[in-house]
């Protein structure tokens, strides 16, 4: 969308598309994640009053999503007329979930309050981790000594690179513009967004300290990014706390080697960003530290003391606390983590 405004062009014209070959007391079911409102609006474009329009938002997750449909923590089916929500909620009637049923704005805001109350978890847990690396704690035992809370809940509270994907920025940016629109002042919301883009910046300044002599440029500096996509488990890049990073360190004129176990040399053109290696040895040779920024679980299993020796200098950031800082430091790497103490090699 514009500015981050959700863009409902596509929504418009499958309504026009339907609107004369619907039968009589037909129920048009919206499952995308839109502006409040939207469900009102595609009413009107329809202009058929025989026909009930329902929001019945999904939340599943990538790389999950055939399990959380038929698992799910809620059904939320939102309607004006709630006979018609009433006969959506009764297709889910074989799963045990509790159901919530409401407008057609609670159920369009309910997904997008969701996906913002998890950005905020994100965000906070990357601000603590400053925090704790300010006093000397380690970011992990302080989540741990918070997330036994139920009222706080361990989920989403996994310091990182910063928060992306194809839901969490469209849906914060979205809701903001909502806000904006609406006069309606919600400064978590800002502050969310805010602190995720601070957080990549100190990020790249921390790489740029380690990396060169002062002067604030990476120029002719080769860094080794392992992993691009947004999390593990996916090839998916929209909106990549990992490119981010990766965009930023560009930036400042470094060569980047990147190596992610989903993406092929084929499929992408990241030409203009990096060099995509076909191993993860491949990108990792020469380089001047090494980056990891998406949570692959073999990479935690690669053979660093075989690393130690094709990296031209012992640095690696472990931007998801993903890697052993023991075993790097054993085999004579520097491992920096986020939100806990240097591991330094000796």
């Amino acid at each position: 969308g514009v500015g981050g405004a959700a863009d409902l062009a596509a929504v418009e014209a499958v309504a026009d598309q339907i609107r004369d070959e619907l039968p009589h007391g037909s129920v048009v079911v919206n499952k995308s994640t839109v502006p409040v409102g939207t469900a009102a609006r595609v009413a009107a474009l329809l202009n058929r009053p025989d026909v009930a329009v329902v929001s019945n938002p999904e939340f599943l997750r990538e790389g999950y999503a055939v399990r959380d449909f038929l698992h799910p923590d809620r059904i939320v089916v939102g309607a004006a007329d709630q006979d018609a929500a009433r006969r959506v909620a009764g297709l889910y009637a074989g799963l045990d979930a509790p159901l919530v049923l409401t407008d057609a704005a609670g159920a369009e805001l309910a997904k997008y309050a969701a996906n913002f109350f998890l950005a905020m978890k994100l965000s906070f847990a990357n601000n603590l981790a400053t925090l704790c690396e300010h006093f000397g704690a380690d970011v992990d035992d302080v989540l741990a000594g918070i997330g036994h809370d139920p009222r706080i809940g361990s989920a989403f509270l996994r310091p990182g690179p910063g928060w992306g994907g194809s839901c969490l920025p469209k849906d914060t940016h979205a809701l903001l513009t909502i806000c904006q629109e609406s006069g309606v002042d919600f400064p978590l919301l800002g502050a969310t967004i805010e602190t995720n883009v601070e957080h990549q910046r100190r990020l790249v300044e921390r790489v740029v300290a380690g990396c060169t002599p002062g002067d604030g440029s990476l120029r002719g500096v080769r860094l080794a990014v392992l992993g691009l996509a947004f999390k593990a488990g996916t090839s998916d890049l929209r909106d990549s706390p990992a490119l981010a990073i990766a965009r930023l360190l560009k930036e400042r004129g470094a060569e980047l080697h990147a190596y992610d176990p989903a993406l092929s040399e084929t499929r992408l053109d990241l030409s203009d960003l990096l060099i995509l290696a076909d191993t993860p040895e491949e990108a990792l040779r020469g380089a001047r530290a090494c980056l990891v920024l998406t949570e692959w679980p073999e990479f935690r299993d690669l053979d660093w003391e075989h690393i130690a020796g094709l990296l031209a200098s012992p640095h690696v950031y472990d931007f998801r606390n993903l890697l052993d800082p023991d075993r790097l430091r054993r085999a004579g790497l520097t491992c920096e983590g986020i939100g806990r103490t240097l591991a330094m090699a000796g």
